[in-house]
């Protein structure tokens, strides 16, 4: 017969777990997407209210990008990739991106 020993191992500290880092997801402008789209697409995919979106689509207009949130990683990259599908299936150029994000 054999015997089974359990070792306990206490845990004194608590681990110093490290947040993920964040990423920005960033449309950039083009001249040919029309603006109640560009609209549409805040609303559809970032949740925007109708007045935040109509806000972001000016400073995309404006300013040539717009910052439409910050996300993990994974979201960030999949919200690219829905959104340029969604574009390029209604025929238009509209491009996003997305970047690290510095929390300072």
């Amino acid at each position: 017969m054999s015997s089974i020993v359990v070792h306990t191992v206490r845990q004194t500290e608590k681990p110093k777990l490290k947040k993920p880092p964040m990423f920005r997801v960033i449309i950039l402008n083009d001249d040919y997407t029309p603006m109640d789209f560009v609209v549409q697409v805040l609303m559809d995919f970032f949740y925007h209210s109708e007045e935040t979106a109509q806000r972001l689509m000016m400073d995309i207009h404006r300013k040539g990008s717009a910052i439409c949130g910050i996300y993990p990683k994974d979201i960030a990259e999949s919200k690219v990739i829905q959104v340029e599908a969604h574009c390029r299936k209604h025929g238009h150029p509209l491009c996003c991106m997305y970047e690290q994000h510095d929390e300072s």
